[in-house]
């Protein structure tokens, strides 16, 4: 199991029900903002890990190099969209023998001053948590979701559908990212996650433990052992905890 800390945010990723954990998440503090991200990386032959940790270790390179304090909201999104697409062209230049087919999911997000920044590609999520409801939540790029879009399943039946887990973008394999951007107000709780979690507990539940939590760590670690004993998959939390 890993965890970080960094001011008001804390990650964790535990292995869960597999052997090996093929997520990767990233908290970094920059002059005036956080950045934070998670990944679930696919492939056999241990190539989702290399993946996924490609998308992390190429976003915190990117934001090290090129991101400037001050700069624009407009500026800030390009910058996610620009790591997302040169995530996906290295992982996908590296995809050979072994690691061939390899890709990842990658959920990124700038929080500065009142506000947040998002960029997603895949089904890993960021979801915004006010007074006990979820305000704002990305949308996952996958089957059931689309499925969901035409009005052929309910988001009921997309938790249970047994074609839940196919995606229809991932870096490294089909690309495509929607970016967001989501007012922050006090005590706000934003939460990063693999499927790992939300695929195996209720949102209800979700929002329970983000409104009752008074620290990051203290979410992050309760929806990490609420995940334990029910999901099939690595699990991975990140959360961040506007100040009241």
């Amino acid at each position: 199991m890993t965890k970080v800390k960094a001011g008001r945010a804390f990650g964790i990723s535990h292995v869960g029900a597999r052997n090996n954990n093929e997520d990767n998440f990233l908290i970094m503090k920059l002059p005036d903002a956080y950045l934070l991200a998670v990944a679930d990386g696919l492939g056999g032959h241990n190539a989702g890990e290399v993946a996924s940790r490609m998308a992390v270790e190429t976003l915190r390179e990117v934001f090290s190099g090129e991101y400037q304090k001050g700069m624009s909201d407009d500026e800030v999104r390009e910058l996610l969209k620009k790591t997302h697409r040169l995530a996906h062209n290295r992982i996908k230049e590296n995809a050979v023998g072994e690691r061939e087919g390899m890709g990842t999911t990658l959920v990124s997000a700038l929080v500065r001053g009142g506000k947040a920044i998002i960029a997603n590609t895949g089904d890993s999520r960021a979801y915004l948590i006010r007074d006990g409801r979820i305000v704002e939540r990305t949308k996952d790029h996958s089957l059931v979701q689309e499925m969901v879009d035409r009005g052929e399943i309910t988001p009921e039946e997309a938790k249970r559908h047994p074609l839940k887990n196919i995606i229809t973008k991932a870096l490294g394999i089909d690309f495509g990212v929607d970016t967001y951007e989501w007012e922050l107000g006090q005590g706000d709780v934003l939460l990063l996650s693999s499927d790992g979690l939300h695929d195996y507990v209720d949102e209800e539940r979700i929002v329970e433990i983000a409104s009752t939590g008074k620290t990051a760590e203290e979410i992050a670690t309760k929806l990490v052992g609420e995940a334990l004993p029910v999901t099939k998959d690595n699990v991975t939390v990140v959360v961040l905890v506007m100040e009241k």
